[in-house]
């Protein structure tokens, strides 16, 4: 799946109510402050379509390595727990003025995997992101989007997603409707396009400008807008060899979800209105 490889990936923390406390990660941001208490809490690289050129200690090597895939997810060699994280992706169009993004435009949207590594101490977000090949999801049937607003499309659409483990199918992420994200549609720009402007590097967070800059002002994004919260099983399941990570993106107003679940029960996955990732655990 190298459609994508000349495409900046970023990624927001902290756009789905309580998913933080959820991964274990509340601590790594109580340092940042953001004005509203419901904005997500920052963005952070895991994909830099460009060659590092300065030797200074960030961005780490294998931000520069292409991880999306849309059938498999290869493991860390280490051996380090790992969660899926269920989230909606989009693929937008990026626009400058003097040096800076001045709009975001989304294009596409489809089922994403924020696969993560669960470590404490990790010195910025991105050091649990990007292991290498094939470690992040990206669905290959993404979904027009007619405006990126209320009234449009991505109203009528829900995200939920299972682990098949040992043939069995386990509930892991909560069935959500897209509107449920705390920042969305014009809000959601918004905040993309000041916090690419003016996030410096502190605590977790990095200056993502700075790596924007360095890349040439890619024109195309593709950005995960925030993982939605588990089920209890999701919460206290790590990813295996041999599981099998279904993310599933619905339209909730032409099937149910009690419809879809069978249908994915039976290994029936793709069909019109939807956009679903498949990933096979390596």
């Amino acid at each position: 799946m190298a459609a994508y490889s000349d495409y900046l990936g970023l990624g927001i923390a902290g756009n789905f109510a309580l998913h933080l406390a959820q991964a274990g990660e509340l601590e790594d941001f109580k340092d940042v402050i953001t004005e509203d208490e419901a904005a997500p809490k920052g963005l952070f690289p895991f994909y830099l379509p460009c060659t590092k050129t300065t030797e200074s200690e960030r961005p780490r090597e294998t931000l520069f390595t292409y991880p999306l895939s849309s059938s498999e997810i290869q493991l860390p060699s280490q051996s380090l727990n790992v969660q899926a994280e269920p989230e909606v992706g989009l693929v937008c169009d990026v626009i400058y003025e003097d040096g800076k993004v001045k709009t975001i435009i989304p294009k596409q949207f489809g089922a994403y995997n924020d696969c993560s590594i669960r470590v404490a101490g990790a010195a910025k977000i991105s050091d649990k992101k990007n292991w290498g090949t094939n470690s992040k999801g990206f669905a290959s049937d993404l979904i027009t989007i007619d405006r990126f607003a209320e009234g449009g499309i991505m109203d009528n659409y829900s995200i939920c997603s299972f682990l098949r483990r040992n043939g069995e199918l386990h509930a892991y992420g909560e069935d959500v409707e897209l509107n449920g994200y705390s920042y969305f549609y014009d809000k959601l720009t918004q905040w993309i396009v000041d916090q690419i402007n003016t996030q410096e590097d502190f605590g977790p967070l990095e200056d993502v400008k700075s790596y924007i800059a360095a890349c040439n002002n890619p024109k195309q994004l593709i950005i995960s807008i925030g993982a939605t919260r588990y089920t209890a099983y999701g919460e206290s399941t790590f990813l295996q060899a041999g599981d099998e990570v279904i993310i599933a993106l619905y339209d909730h107003t032409k099937e149910s979800i009690e419809e879809l679940t069978q249908e994915l029960e039976s290994g029936i996955y793709q069909k019109e209105n939807r956009s679903i990732l498949v990933e096979k655990v390596r």
